[in-house]
């Protein structure tokens, strides 16, 4: 009879203390203003912030990389990024070599250029929604060489741009998705050479 009642106690005890943690969890996210973001934005937040902690580096925590194969040229990666940004309905608004360095140490930049895409009428609606989305245009990706011989590609990660404030309207949630395709599957695919 006493493990029962001590069994029940338990079993109350652990029901108002969840109880309580959800009530403090909601009372939190009301305090904070969670409650009115995009569903996917804590855990979008959460991820950033696990690698800015396990690297250190803010700005690989907003980024994605694909090594580049290495039998594939510089100048066909360069094609194939231009060649697929069509098939996605992008626009390259720019190629810049920024530099080439042919001493370069094994661990320093030997070469790197940026390519400039965007879907034009998609940045039109972006802009008019807010100002502040032209600071992510137009998307870029980076092609950087180590004086090793290693190459990659960096774009930024675009899941925090569209989820981690509030919830898109519907047709602006579909447009920013289909960029973020594009953004994500161009660098990948001209990475292994897949044109």
């Amino acid at each position: 009879m006493i493990k029962g009642l001590m069994t029940s106690l338990f079993a109350v005890a652990l029901t108002m203390l969840m109880s309580g943690c959800s009530t403090m969890h909601m009372g939190w996210t009301a305090v904070t203003g969670q409650h009115k973001l995009d569903d996917n934005a804590m855990e979008a937040y959460d991820n950033m912030f696990t690698k800015v902690v396990e690297y250190g580096d803010p700005a690989r925590a907003m980024m994605q990389e694909w090594l580049v194969n290495a039998d594939i040229p510089n100048d066909d990666v360069a094609e194939t990024i231009k060649s697929l940004a069509e098939e996605y309905n992008m626009r390259v608004t720019g190629d810049i070599k920024m530099y080439t360095k042919d001493d370069a140490a094994p661990e320093e930049v030997k070469h790197a250029r940026i390519f400039s895409l965007c879907s034009l009428p998609i940045a039109k609606v972006f802009l008019n929604h807010s100002r502040y989305y032209g600071g992510f245009m137009p998307c870029r990706i980076m092609l950087v060489e180590y004086g090793n011989g290693d190459r990659w590609l960096v774009s930024m990660d675009m899941t925090l741009a569209i989820h981690g404030g509030y919830e898109l309207p519907e047709d602006m949630l579909k447009m920013a998705l289909s960029v973020k395709k594009a953004m994500d599957e161009i660098p990948a695919r001209a990475a292994i050479g897949d044109f």
